[in-house]
Formats: C-alpha cells, structure tokens, sequence
C-alpha cells in the first residue's frame, strides 16, 4: 500500500503511531519499549505486508534525531569532562576496535570473504551506538557519573576514528596495487584529519564565545519561539556546516556545538528546547533501523547471526571490560561501561551502507551485520539488569565487595565517618535535588533541629555542595539502595524538590516500599492532581503556583498597611 505525493507525512505519521502502539506493548510486556520501536520499523519495512513507508525520508528523520541527541550531549559533557577520562577513552576506543578487527579478519578467513571486508565487518561491530547507549545511561542515571563521563568519551574517541575510517574506506575497493592503497590511505587519512582539526579549533576560537552571544542576542527580544528556533538552528546548523565545509559527521558536529554552550548561563534554557523534539526523532532512529532489517536472514543463516551478536556482545565487550579493570577502576564500573558499548548502531549502518555500494560487504554480509545490530540493541538493557544483579549477589559477599565498591568520590556518603553515623540524630530529613526550591531548602533548614542528607545526580552541583560541608550522595533516589544509603531506616522525612512527574513517582514508590511511614513533601511544579497524591501516598504537596500567588497576596497587604498607616499613598 503506497500514497502517492505524501511520503513526508505518511512516514511520519505511521512511524510514530506504530512505535507508540508497538512500544507501549513492550513496555507491558517488561521489555525496553526500543524493542517495539525496532519492531514497528520492521511493520512498515519493505519486508512485511502492507502500508510501505519510505525508508530514505526515514533515514533523515533519525539523522535529525542523531543531531539533537549529540547537541544535548555536548551541553552536559564539556572539555574538562574529555580530558579527564581521556586516557582510558582512547586506550579503550582503540582496544575495542582492533579486538573487533581481528575478529572480522579471523571471520573472513573462515567465510572465504576478502581481507577487507573483514576489516570493515570488525569496524562496523567495534562502534557502539550513541542512541542506545545514551539512553541507556540515562534511564539507569548513571550519564552524569564517573561511569557516564567514561563511556561518552569513549563514544566520542570511537565516532573520531569512524569519521576517518569512512574516508578510507573508498581505498579499500581498489583493486589495482597495494602501494596505491597505501599512498590513498595516507593522503586520505591526513585530510580527514586536518579538517577535523580546523573544525575543532575553528569551534574553540570562535565557537566559544560567538554562539553564547548569539543566543543572549536572542533572549533580549523576550520571544520564546525566538529562541527555541535560535537553539535548533544552531544545532542542526553547525552539524551541517561542518558536515560541508570540513568533512566531519554531522553527530560529531552538534556535539562540538553543544560543548561550546555548556558554560553559557542559558544552557538549562537551551537543553528545555532542544530535548522534547530529540525524543521524538530519536524514536525515529529506532523505526528507520527496523525498516532495514530483513528477518528472512534469521532462518536463512542462523549461526553466522549469531557469531556476529557474540562478536558484538562479548568479543569486543571482553576488550572493554580488560581495559577499564587495567585502569584500576571499580568492577561496578568495568560492568556498566562494558553494558553501555555493548550494542552497534549509527555508524555502523552507516559504514556498512557505504562499504555495500562500494562492493566491499555483499548484500548477506550486510544482512547479518544488520541482524546482530538489532539483536544486540533489543538485549542490551538485558546486559545493564545483569550487571545489577551481579552486583547486588556477588557484590554482597565480604571476598568480592570491595571490588565492587565506587570510588569515595563517585557514590559514597561524603564526609559521614563510620563514628558520625552511630551518632544520635536529631531529625533526620533526606532532600532529594538541591536546585532552586532543594537549594534554598537545605539553605534555610534549621540545621539545630534537624540533620540534613541530599540526593543528587548532577555531578556538578554535587561537589560544590561536598565542598561547603553537606553530607551529599551522587546517586538515584528512585533506587532502595541509594535511599538505604541515605538512611531512610533512620530518618523522619523525605523532601522531594525535583519537577519529573515520572521521577516522583518512582522515588515515592521505593521510599514507601524502603519506609512506610516516612513522612514525604513534594512539589507540584505540573499539578499532579489528586488522583496522583492519592494513588502515591505523598503527605504533604506544595504547589508552585499557589504559593506564588499566595505570597504576592501576602505582600501587597502588608504594603498598603504599611502605606495606610504613614499615610503614604
């Protein structure tokens, strides 16, 4: 079934109507709801009956999605963060690509491919998808952690040397003498890296100050819709531009340009903009992903599928998981980077695309890659719940915990010495987000009649706050064992100064399961309602909106009795 003259909108409405439908299945049926968006492109591929949409309008769609989801990366992930994690994300970005070339020559000699198309074949598994990983991180909230800061820059290190690896890959179809293959991949590899070079200090010298100015231009015309053109534009704007005139990837692009505003002072205003119409065309990628695969190749050739996936999820995850232990980092941390790179996506679609029209990988070859791609994606947060119940099982035994234990920094109880905890506590109140309300919260909590520990994810916000002597655990609250952590056992009231609804409701959920009788304040930033209250047993919801009003009131009666009685008009 076709439209004519209406792919556009065809595409779009089916797309998201069917991931909607088949993602909030998986998600009843306790799957990742990325199943059902890989799912529903598979529904609308030129593989199944039916409605057929088009895959190239597809395709650009996810690649709009890829920019933002970049750009929103780059506004919480600066300079500082690369570098700190830069030993380990080159050692392991390199580790893990060549253990997966090996394994793509080793795979070739057996299948009777040409060296080259194992090459290819172990690059297209080494490079993890950003999509998938990222949203990953963030559903298990561990982005803004030592453990999200590594495995970004890894990602980052990894989508450098694809960006070169697609320049020589036209090379490698030569079929005329080694010494000019060679020389190509000389000639080539310096160019691409000279124009990444430029882009980058291109970005450093200009980009830094130029595109905080433009936005703060923007703001003083006081128009919303202004600005949150201005913020895509920029995003899509510097990805294409540097697409075009230097030759990087549009992804690596956005990132670049997201970086140079993270130190603006609209960054939290920005990141509002742009993550709404991220999540809808990230969802796309998934949709635009399905409609490639061909689910004959699963029957047709099972176990080279399945070499492929093994490749995917333990070879180069064997590499990952050597490098960060080699680095003296916890195994907590070893496992959920190792969980994280465990899949394939975006580059890899794209350098199996490229190496396909280039005669390189023949269409089987593809077939398969593309098969262990959405195998590994659909299982990869299958890799993150084994990596907690490793944790939680062998982690409990006294001969394995403290392998398992996060660096002091990282996730413990900041300055609460053993002594201090058997101490007696007054009243002891736990604050979940130091924001603006948490923050003028812990500020203002009489600290003679109670004892205050905070929650919090943002890295940042969390060692200032250790800096100025609060007691701070980086961590999710939504978690029992961050809440144990925190004492619930022991403290009187749990105050929840964070504005996702959805966030609420699970640290309501685990605190009451933790406590049941905790008493538990709220805010109500979206108006809850009290069908929510009633179904999350919350004591206490403060709504934003009513205070306001309720202090204005206050305000303008005290004024005009003060004016009243001086007789001031």
């Amino acid at each position: 079934m076709t439209f004519e003259g209406t792919s556009l909108i065809t595409t779009l409405s089916f797309g998201l109507i069917m991931a909607f439908l088949l993602g909030l299945i998986a998600s009843r049926l306790k799957l990742p709801p990325i199943v059902g968006y890989i799912a529903a492109g598979i529904t609308i591929g030129p593989h199944s009956p039916g409605y057929e949409a088009d895959i190239g309008i597809a395709r650009q769609f996810s690649e709009i999605g890829i920019v933002l989801l970049m750009f929103g990366i780059g506004l919480h992930f600066s300079i500082k963060d690369l570098m700190e994690v830069r030993k380990i994300a080159v050692t392991g970005a390199f580790a893990q690509i060549a253990i997966s070339i090996a394994i793509g020559l080793g795979l070739a000699e057996i299948w009777g491919w040409r060296p080259e198309s194992g090459i290819v074949f172990g690059l297209a598994c080494s490079v993890a998808s950003t999509v998938v990983m990222m949203r990953a991180m963030e559903d298990n909230h561990l982005l803004q952690t030592t453990i999200g800061k590594i495995a970004v820059g890894w990602l980052v290190v990894q989508d450098l040397v694809m960006v070169l690896a697609l320049v020589l890959l036209p090379s490698l179809s030569l079929q005329e003498g080694a010494d000019q293959i060679h020389l190509e991949m000389i000639i080539g590899g310096g160019i691409a890296m000279a124009k990444m070079a430029i882009f980058i200090i291109v970005m450093l010298v200009f980009g830094d100050k130029a595109l905080p100015a433009l936005l703060h231009q923007v703001v003083t015309t006081r128009s919303r819709e202004l600005f949150t053109l201005a913020v895509l534009g920029l995003a899509v704007g510097v990805a294409f531009a540097a697409w075009i005139i230097f030759g990087v990837s549009l992804a690596l692009g956005a990132f670049i340009a997201g970086m140079m505003l993270k130190e603006s002072s609209l960054s939290k205003d920005i990141a509002e903009r742009a993550l709404p119409l991220q999540d809808a065309f990230a969802v796309l990628f998934f949709v635009s992903v399905g409609m490639l695969f061909n689910p004959s190749i699963l029957w047709e050739d099972p176990l080279a599928v399945l070499i492929c996936v093994l490749t995917i999820m333990v070879g180069k995850s064997i590499a990952s998981f050597a490098v960060v232990s080699a680095f003296k980092y916890p195994l907590r941390t070893g496992l959920y980077v190792t969980a994280g790179l465990g899949q394939i996506g975006e580059f890899s679609f794209i350098i199996a695309t490229l190496a396909l029209s280039l005669g390189i990988l023949n269409a089987h070859a593809n077939d398969v890659l593309l098969a262990g791609a959405l195998i590994s994606i659909s299982l990869n947060p299958l890799t993150f719940i084994g990596s907690r119940f490793i944790i939680e099982t062998v982690g409990k035994c006294p001969k394995f915990a403290q392998f398992f234990a996060l660096p002091e920094d990282d996730d413990e109880l900041a300055h609460l010495l053993p002594e201090e905890m058997n101490k007696p506590i007054k009243s002891l109140v736990i604050l979940v987000g130091a924001g603006q309300i948490g923050g003028y919260i812990l500020n203002n909590l009489n600290q003679k009649k109670h004892d205050l520990i905070i929650i919090e994810t943002n890295r940042e916000r969390v060692e200032g706050l250790r800096e100025a002597g609060f007691h701070v655990i980086a961590g999710d609250a939504g978690e029992k064992e961050t809440l144990l952590e925190a004492m619930i056992d022991k403290a009187s009231a749990l105050i929840i100064a964070i504005p996702e609804a959805f966030e609420v409701g699970r640290i309501v959920e685990a605190a009451r399961q933790s406590k049941p009788e905790i008493k538990i304040l709220i805010q109500d930033r979206y108006n809850f309602g009290a069908v929510d209250i009633e179904e999350m047993h919350v004591d206490l919801k403060v709504t934003g909106s009513e205070e306001i009003a309720k202090r204005m009131i206050t305000y303008l009666d005290e004024e005009l009795s003060t004016r009243k009685s001086t007789g001031k008009k």
